[in-house]
């Protein structure tokens, strides 16, 4: 796996998995542009940030040890990495 920028945002696609038990929305692998899907260990934890109008949905995950920010974005339903 190649290493992330941690300064950087980056559009990524995710599968995730909606409406379960007491999570709303688990994100379970996400790619990045021209690489291959990664799967996402565990959710550490989530949070909403109101940004004016729009609500952040933040995902902190761990992909194998390292420990990565997953955001999404319900104005116009976007994810990125952070």
């Amino acid at each position: 796996m190649k290493n992330f920028n941690k300064n950087k945002t980056e559009r990524v696609e995710v599968m995730a998995l909606f409406g379960y038990e007491m999570t709303p929305c688990q994100p379970l692998s996400f790619r990045r542009r021209g690489e291959s899907e990664t799967e996402v260990t565990e959710l550490i934890a989530t949070q909403i940030r109101f940004v004016g109008d729009t609500a952040l949905h933040i995902f902190d995950v761990l992909v194998g040890r390292e420990r990565m920010r997953l955001e999404f974005n319900s104005r116009d339903l976007s994810w990125q990495i952070i």
